[in-house]
């Protein structure tokens, strides 16, 4: 049998994941919607890539990333849990050795990673914030109609683009739904909103970093390509969009599974197991914490919250 490491990035709006054999080929890989409910959008996920998944492999090493990398590295007993900055790091380490500032932008949150010599020197994140994310482009598709894999193609064509206030939804909306009634072109307004992401980007999250190329841009928003077209222009620099630039935290918690694998075999047979998540305010002491119960089939395997160091199982 072959061996494979299966990598799952978990984020609040899209759950990645990926199957890797030892030479860190991508075997299986799927990129699909949260939907709020990571427990359930994991069991889907493992559903489909089992099926894309040959016969003569078996899973020797599963890591998980993300916002919900806790609670679904506990679900599948992943022997190695990473935050996102680590995976996608080495994901992008592993296509581009030479890479010195990895941008990304996901659906909620968005970062920044200085890397030196193959080492992560520096980053940032804005995870408080949806201005400049996934989710704000496509809210903005749908207030003017436009389908979001359209979005991109009318920003790049435009060359006339209308000044957008993007540092915060709300203004945001304000000003874009201010600019389409005085009549300026949707073209123009799209393009717009593509350029203020990029300027939101950089004054806030890449604020006081040194960019420097090989620059390699991530993350959903990575596929717009009038979002791309103004990291160049702005930067003055070549943007490097890879093909899976998408799946890139998942690609490198595969890696680092396969490179902390344990020497076990892994079951991907999970649809019928019963995790549920309880929450309670502990009232032992004047902490009150919020303390998160994870029960597997019942039985309570962990307890988070707890800021004095109690027991909760």
């Amino acid at each position: 049998m072959n061996e494979c490491y299966l990598g799952i990035d978990i984020g609040s709006i899209s759950t990645k994941g990926v199957i890797i054999d030892n030479d860190n080929n991508i075997i299986a890989s799927l990129y699909s919607w949260t939907e709020g409910n990571p427990i359930e959008a994991v069991k889907k996920l493992i559903k489909n890539l089992k099926k894309q998944l040959p016969n003569n492999y078996q899973i020797k090493g599963i890591g998980t990333t993300g916002s919900a990398r806790k609670l679904i590295g506990l679900m599948l007993d992943a022997n190695i849990v990473k935050n996102e900055i680590t995976a996608h790091s080495v994901g992008t380490l592993n296509f581009y050795p030479d890479v010195r500032t990895i941008l990304e932008i996901g659906g909620q949150d968005s970062k920044i990673i200085i890397i030196n010599n193959g080492i992560i020197t520096d980053y940032s994140m804005n995870t408080l914030c949806a201005a400049g994310t996934g989710a704000f482009l496509s809210s903005q598709a749908k207030r003017l109609g436009i389908d979001i894999e359209e979005f991109g193609e009318m920003a790049y064509k435009s060359n006339n683009p209308v000044k957008i206030a993007a540092r915060c939804t709300v203004f945001a909306e304000s000003d874009l739904v201010h600019k389409a009634q005085i009549g300026y072109k949707i073209d123009d307004i799209v393009s717009g909103l593509c350029k203020s992401i990029v300027l939101n980007y950089l004054n806030n999250v890449g604020k006081g970093k040194k960019i420097i190329g090989p620059i390699v841009f991530q993350g959903g928003v990575s596929k717009n390509i009038g979002v791309v077209k103004y990291f160049k222009e702005i930067l003055n620099q070549e943007i490097i969009v890879d093909p899976n630039s998408h799946l890139m935290g998942a690609i490198g918690i595969a890696i680092l599974a396969r490179k902390n694998k344990i020497g076990k075999v892994y079951d991907l047979n999970i649809k019928d197991i019963k995790f549920e998540i309880n929450g309670e305010e502990c009232e032992r002491c004047s902490n009150c914490c919020e303390i998160l119960k994870i029960y597997k089939n019942d039985e309570l395997v962990d307890a988070w919250g707890s800021k004095c160091g109690r027991e909760f199982k």
